[in-house]
């Protein structure tokens, strides 16, 4: 039954020397206070890493030709290949991994390559397959996105960044079926993005005209080659196992030795959020540490000047167990004093925390929305700062478990005084 009187009892002795107290709590306040703020920090760190990847498929992987690194079948080393329309279709038909596939041609044709009207600007010309949306998703604030119609067709239509979007047309007009001309050719919009992912694969998305794959290799007399792909992996299957499958039809269908690895470069997103979970892994069991560390040493403070606290009422302590006190209740008072001691110091730092990176968070929301707004946004590698209601719930407990332990050897020396000897003692 909680004794409010007992307690009453112990704030008085805690505040008796204030500056002691708050000397003491100080070393409590700033090792949770650090602690809080290091979590927050690392979980910024944390969102920002992933934010910038957060619209990609984790299981995609993208591949790009390179010079081969053998010689095979009368080729000299160093040759440059590129891939083709036909591997698509040999991919499809013998790696059974794979759910999508886009390959993704570029268009380069100098400044102000896109028009419309006396509005012009120069941007990403990208020729995608419809599939290339499920492997990097995007909002999509107007329209419709490419389809299977389009490619098949070779229909000349397209999908525009917000960017794009912005500067072509007025606020207040709706760019859906209007044309624009890219490189000398109109097409049609039919859509307009705007990525979820910070970090885009050909250039920046909002920037970007997106236009049927089978159009811009037609319109640029590019052929049937290409230099990038992009595919990802069924559900539960193996994006590694997806990559080499992949590899091994692209050498087989251009003549490249079976054993050169460095004629097919790639890369997954599976592997970057591994890195990424290991690292930061590593960031929290640092921050643990140090944060622990600290909190330790706040937690020795409080029980050495527990134990001198301890000393000074030895007499006090002699005449209640003279008294018929219990070896119980003095240990209970003794520890009741660290434990008060240790969690309102302890509590102040956890909120001073929390406060602090909810401030910061605030700025940061704000300037993001500015940036957006003035379309600035880049890939920052640090997003809003936040702390996890299940971390303040286990800080909680490792304060609760600070105060008993900071608590227990004043609370052993306090048993070992013997009534007689306090009693002259003083």
């Amino acid at each position: 039954m909680f004794d409010i009187d007992r307690w009453q009892e112990i704030w008085i002795t805690i505040t008796r020397n204030k500056t002691r107290s708050l000397l003491t709590g100080f070393g409590v306040f700033w090792g949770i206070l650090m602690l809080v703020i290091l979590l927050g920090a690392g979980n910024g760190f944390k969102n920002g890493i992933f934010k910038n990847v957060e619209g990609f498929s984790t299981n995609s992987a993208f591949f790009f030709s390179e010079r081969t690194g053998e010689p095979y079948k009368g080729y000299k080393k160093g040759r440059y290949w590129q891939m083709r329309n036909r591997d698509l279709e040999t991919i499809r038909a013998r790696v059974q991994g794979v759910r999508y596939i886009s390959p993704m041609v570029m268009q380069w044709s100098g400044s102000n390559n896109v028009v419309r009207g006396i509005k012009a600007g120069t941007y990403n010309i990208r020729g995608i397959y419809s599939d290339y949306f499920n492997i990097e998703t995007q909002h999509l604030p107007a329209g419709r996105l490419l389809n299977e119609i389009d490619m098949r067709e070779h229909r000349k239509v397209c999908v525009i960044g917000d960017i794009v979007r912005d500067v072509l047309f007025d606020a207040d007009e709706d760019p859906i079926g209007q044309y624009i001309r890219v490189s000398g050719i109109y097409y049609q919009v039919v859509g307009v993005v705007k990525p979820k992912a910070r970090v885009q694969i050909g250039g920046r998305t909002s920037e970007s005209v997106m236009v049927p794959y089978t159009t811009l290799q037609q319109a640029a007399n590019l052929g049937d080659k290409f230099w990038f792909l992009c595919a990802t992996a069924n559900d539960g299957y193996p994006a590694d196992r997806m990559v080499e499958d992949i590899k091994d039809v692209l050498r087989s269908q251009n003549e490249i030795s079976p054993t050169d690895e460095q004629a097919v470069s790639s890369f997954t997103i599976a592997k970057q959020f591994e890195t990424f979970n290991m690292l930061f892994m590593g960031i929290n069991f640092l921050v643990w540490l140090v944060g622990m560390g600290t909190l330790l040493a706040g937690v020795i403070g409080v029980s050495n000047i527990m134990m001198v606290t301890v000393r000074e009422r030895t007499n006090e302590i002699g005449v209640r167990r003279a008294l018929g006190a219990k070896p119980l209740n003095i240990i209970s008072q003794i520890m009741s004093e660290s434990l008060l001691l240790t969690v309102i110091a302890g509590m102040m730092g956890l909120c001073l925390g929390v406060f602090a990176l909810d401030l910061v968070g605030r700025a940061m929301a704000a300037g993001a929305a500015e940036a957006n707004a003035n379309a600035n946004a880049n890939g920052s590698f640090f997003d809003v700062p936040e702390i996890h209601i299940g971390t303040a719930v286990i800080a909680t407990v490792v304060l609760l478990i600070s105060g008993l332990f900071a608590g227990l050897i004043p609370a052993w020396r306090a048993m070992q005084i013997k009534a007689i000897d306090a009693i002259r003692e003083e």
